[in-house]
């Protein structure tokens, strides 16, 4: 567990944080944005990246407008391109090692072909020289 994600701070620290009522924080939580911790007594507790959450969705809805179902989709976009970035370095990771796998296989041809002649001959080829 991250510092990020470490459960903090209880609902009322959070709502008098972002200047919100509690039960904005319970909606968004019974709509699926957030999911808090809970501890004895089930008690939320909420972590940083709980908190930085909810700011995105006051920003959404209260700066641009979006409902709560238009935050939904953002959202859902939000973490489907998150995984197609995963995807993308792991991708990208595959293909460097193929590169370098393949560039130390012609390293070591290379160095193979200086060790020994470039070209091999299975004749002697005689050459008189003429001392005149």
């Amino acid at each position: 567990m991250n510092k990020k994600d470490r459960p903090l701070y209880q609902i009322s620290i959070v709502a008098e944080m972002l200047g919100i009522h509690p039960q904005t924080i319970r909606l968004y939580e019974r709509e699926g944005f957030i999911k808090p911790k809970r501890r004895m007594g089930n008690v939320r507790l909420f972590s940083q990246d709980d908190v930085e959450r909810i700011e995105m969705i006051l920003r959404l809805t209260r700066d641009l407008g979006i409902n709560l179902a238009g935050v939904e989709v953002i959202f859902g976009m939000r973490e489907k391109m998150e995984q197609m970035q995963k995807q993308m370095e792991e991708m990208m990771k595959k293909m460097m090692e193929q590169v370098k796998q393949e560039f130390q296989k012609e390293l070591i041809e290379r160095e193979k072909e200086l060790k020994y002649p470039l070209v091999k001959s299975g004749r002697i080829i005689k050459i008189k020289i003429d001392k005149g």
